[in-house]
């Protein structure tokens, strides 16, 4: 028999340790303005070389360079920038909020904020998001009123959903936001089965789906780059990267030798790798995308290039696993900076009324927050009747049921009455 040396596993680590900075040189990031943009009808397999490398349009002094930079618009560029300035505001509040013991749980965007933000402004009234738990950015750019989202978190008489779902699991079906599964990948399968739904009714409207980094090892992965090859289904599939699954490198999911987007190429998917920290990057790839679903041209796999500023959630203390500064180093920089770097040299923004927006921001939040109070939180045991659990169950309550809701109506009236 041949001698061989013992057979031995991979095992993919970051680059980064608790007490030991962080080589982000694995991201490969291209310069500004340098990846070609191709025509909207492209072939998937030609597309290769861009899910291989970096969409950037805004470059190290604030300048909007290269085929990918979108016609400006003042007005929409200001909003951008605001909606980023609120959702980041919005979150650090909620966070305190939880600390309060007010709801209890949290999940902030932060240094994700124009990857959804950017994304909703591109996409139409209709179009459909199957978001995670990382897209509160798609509703603040949609402008749903700050109120219902903190009710919602609070669980109180208020909330939407009746206390059923965990706190940032929202839903609202009329600003494009479907209700958000704490099971993921499930959000790639339904999004295509949505867009399927819509081509077979003859609709106009598209679907976009959401997942991390972490998601694309779950089946449902697969699945749906399957079906939305197959059927061309009017998606868009869009990775967050943002580095970090709960305590896991992104590695671990399969980045480490090749992009999320080149599994898109491999699946007959057209595929993108865009710099999510760059607003109008991710603006220009979202209107492309969108224009190939809307033109019946298939589905589009993006990768956004991100990194998850803070922990995972109000449970997660990410010292223990990566630098504490590691954001600090992130080479994509901060979205909120650049933008207001690009926005302040054409003229449309300044230091003070930037200083003056937050203000005004945080006053909204605040008086949001306030206002939301009124309906209770967990910290006063505010939440909806216990009864509201027999209720948007089954079209007709099975007897079962109905006799178990009397009872416990009857014992609700029994309480009041000793309490009387």
């Amino acid at each position: 028999m041949s001698q061989s040396n013992p057979l031995s596993l991979h095992v993919p680590e970051p680059s980064g340790r608790p007490g030991c900075s962080t080589d982000f040189s694995y991201l490969h990031v291209a310069a500004a303005g340098t990846v070609r943009r191709p025509a909207v009808d492209v072939l998937a397999a030609d597309t290769a070389d861009i899910a291989n490398t970096l969409i950037r349009v805004l470059d190290d002094e604030g300048n909007a360079v290269g085929p990918w930079a979108p016609e400006p618009d003042r007005e929409l560029w200001r909003f951008g920038l605001r909606s980023m300035l609120k959702t980041r505001i919005f979150d650090a509040r909620m966070v305190i909020a939880q600390r309060q013991k007010k709801t209890s749980f949290y999940m902030t965007s932060l240094g994700e904020e124009a990857v959804g933000t950017a994304h909703r402004l591109a996409l139409r009234e209709g179009d459909m998001n199957f978001p995670t738990y990382r897209q509160q950015s798609l509703l603040i750019a949609y402008e749903v009123p700050l109120v219902d989202m903190i009710c919602q978190l609070f669980s109180n008489e208020k909330d939407r959903m009746k206390g059923r779902q965990l706190p940032v699991m929202y839903s609202v079906r009329d600003a494009g936001f479907f209700t958000i599964s704490g099971n993921l990948a499930t959000q790639f399968v339904q999004a295509v089965g949505w867009g399927m739904a819509s081509a077979i009714k003859g609709d106009t409207r598209i679907a976009s789906g959401w997942i991390g980094d972490g998601a694309t090892a779950e089946s449902d992965f697969n699945t749906a780059l399957t079906f939305a090859h197959v059927y061309r289904a009017p998606v868009i599939l869009n990775v967050v990267n943002n580095q970090w699954a709960i305590s896991s490198f992104q590695a671990l999911a399969g980045g480490e030798s090749v992009t999320f987007a080149a599994r898109g190429v491999g699946s007959g998917i057209a595929s993108l790798r865009v710099d999510g920290n760059d607003f109008l990057a991710v603006y220009a790839a979202s209107q492309w995308a969108a224009e190939r679903a809307r033109s019946n041209l298939g589905p589009t796999l993006i990768e956004w290039v991100t990194y998850r500023a803070g922990p995972h959630s109000t449970s997660d203390d990410p010292s223990r696993y990566r630098p504490a500064d590691d954001y600090s180093h992130f080479p994509l920089g901060d979205p909120i900076e650049r933008m207001r770097r690009h926005l302040t040299k054409l003229g449309w923004w300044s230091d003070d009324e930037h200083e003056a927006v937050k203000g005004e921001l945080e006053a909204e939040v605040v008086a949001a927050q306030r206002e939301a109070e009124q309906y209770g939180t967990l910290a006063d045991g505010a939440v909806p009747d216990v009864a509201a659990m027999f209720e948007d169950v089954y079209k007709d309550m099975p007897e079962h049921l109905r006799v178990q809701r009397a009872q416990l109506a009857a014992e609700q009236l029994a309480q009041a009455g000793e309490q009387a």
